[in-house]
């Protein structure tokens, strides 16, 4: 390790009452240990506090918001009740993900996330080869991430067009992926230019999504319709023919396990945040425990309201929320107000998910894993975030907007890929804590520790993960078309296949994993 990035803190200089270096790139005496231990340079300000990283990694996960985009899928595998019940599950599985992250993010603060975790965790003989592949899977992730949130909100624009001008506006593709492209640059623009905000513009978007989640409720459960109870928490569905509603509604929980992945968000800022070791794994915790309060009662209330399910299905909007508003209120006018909020929010997640994928980005390009390295995690003088890594991100994104021109199946077929490649992270680093465990070797100390019940949550959380990655490969009817097909399996292999080979070429010779820069005198 290169000595020179050792930043022990010098007892000359002021420090207050709770140990924070005066300066916006120190943080606290931890803090500045802490990448002494990891061996890496710190670039970016600790600007980050608890409220400003919980706005962050809140509206990143962004349940109630996700849930009302895509419950179309669900509705149609298992049904209302399927979709209730399933959602209770991944709930009870992704806070179990959540304390084991948390733990792992106390242990080593670091934007790395779960492919330094791999590495610092995983047995000695394959931490190299393992971490690799999960910091692709990672940065896959948050890179599809990052394109969703854009064009959900380019589409939900075009649908409100379509709900308001049915008779002149002819719809077209290209209109939806332009709007989210040009999304797309304004964010890559704000993350690049006004990064400075990013901390006071996160505790305004916390309020956004509080407030729009009770602007949307409270018109839902005033003004629209009402369905039986029984056919809200008891109806289930296999409107695809799987023969069993239990594998029907296992195919459908990959709609609420959509909305709840990006737990890690949080972990990916752990360089801009003061006091991370102690705040990130809090966090990361109050993260999940409140979207997953707000995402279940927008469920249940949106379940509640649904009105004539074929009618939303069929929607020229594209989306059978937009056509809920439109019957709720008895107005396109009402149903393009409350769309607008869904639109604002998803912008506000483009941005925040577009700040975490460059972090993702620039921490494994820091540690040569992918093409191009160098330029990737170059900080420019006079800039205080990673300016190449944002601009890789967003032409990422807008080469992905361009697949939806060509066949919006293809799109969404990539995109369905997001989810699967997170739950693979989530399940490596889990399972390299998990394997220390099991053997009795000692862990980092940390700030927040899961104790006795560390292995037992670690396993909970693994045998979910399991299962979900199965059934995420399965394709949404049996014995499907080939345009119908979940070519997602296809996709995920192909990322493999792409890393490998850069692996075979170039990575081995110059990756050798982030636990190789660690200092363990410290």
């Amino acid at each position: 390790m290169d000595k020179s990035l050792s930043y022990r803190v010098d007892p000359t200089e002021d420090v207050n009452d709770d140990g924070v270096v005066l300066g916006e790139k120190t943080g606290t005496v931890a803090d500045r240990n802490a990448m002494a231990r990891l061996g890496k340079e710190q670039l970016f300000k600790r600007n980050f506090g608890f409220v400003s990283i919980f706005g962050f990694a809140l509206i990143i996960m962004g349940t109630w918001e996700a849930v009302l985009a895509t419950v179309a899928f669900g509705l149609g595998n298992g049904g209302p009740g399927g979709l209730i019940w399933t959602f209770i599950a991944t709930y009870i599985g992704f806070i179990l993900i959540s304390l084991s992250m948390a733990e792992m993010a106390s242990m080593a603060p670091t934007s790395g996330g779960q492919y330094h975790w791999v590495s610092e965790f995983a047995p000695p003989n394959v931490q190299k080869l393992l971490s690799y592949f999960i910091g692709w899977f990672g940065i896959l992730g948050y890179q599809i991430g990052t394109t969703i949130g854009a064009f959900v909100a380019g589409t939900m624009i075009q649908g409100v067009i379509i709900l308001n001008n049915p008779d002149i506006y002819h719809f077209e593709r290209w209109h939806g992926t332009l709007i989210a492209m040009a999304i797309t640059l304004c964010v890559a623009l704000f993350n690049i230019f006004l990064a400075n905000h990013l901390p006071l513009v996160e505790g305004i978007i916390l309020v956004l999504h509080i407030a729009g989640f009770v602007a949307i409720l409270i018109p839902l459960w005033v003004m629209a319709p009402r369905t039986p109870s029984s056919q809200v928490w008891t109806s289930f569905t296999d409107g695809n023919g799987w023969g069993s509603i239990g594998v029907a509604c296992l195919i459908g929980i990959i709609t609420n396990v959509g909305s709840m992945v990006g737990g890690d968000a949080a972990a990916h800022m752990a360089e801009e945040l003061k006091s991370a070791s102690k705040i990130l794994p809090r966090a990361m915790i109050w993260t999940i425990a409140v979207n997953g309060i707000l995402g279940f009662v927008m469920l249940v209330t949106f379940l509640y309201t649904l009105g004539d399910l074929e009618q939303d299905l069929a929607t020229p909007t594209g989306y059978p929320v937009i056509q809920v508003f439109a019957t709720a209120t008895e107005s396109n006018g009402g149903a393009a107000g409350l769309t607008s909020i869904l639109i604002v929010l998803n912008v506000c997640a483009n941005l925040t998910t577009m700040a975490g994928s460059s972090r993702q980005l620039f921490s494994f390009a820091r540690d040569k894993g992918v093409p191009f390295h160098r330029w990737v995690s170059r900080v420019p003088p006079g800039y205080d975030v990673p300016v190449n890594a944002i601009i890789v991100s967003a032409l990422c994104s807008c080469i992905f907007h361009c697949i939806n021109i060509g066949s919006s199946i293809a799109f969404n077929i990539i995109m369905s890929i997001g989810t699967v490649a997170l739950l693979t992270s989530y399940m490596v680093s889990i399972g390299s804590i998990t394997w220390r465990r099991i053997r009795g070797l000692p862990l980092l100390p940390s700030k927040f520790s899961l104790g006795r019940f560390g292995l037992g949550v670690n396993l909970a959380a693994l045998a979910f993960c399991a299962i979900v990655y199965v059934f995420a490969f399965f394709p949404p009817m049996p014995n499907p078309p080939a345009v119908a097909m979940n070519w997602a399996c296809a996709v995920y292999g192909g990322v493999v296949l792409a890393a490998f080979a850069y692996y075979v070429v170039r990575a081995r010779h110059v990756y050798v994993g982030p636990v190789a820069y660690v200092d363990k005198s410290i």
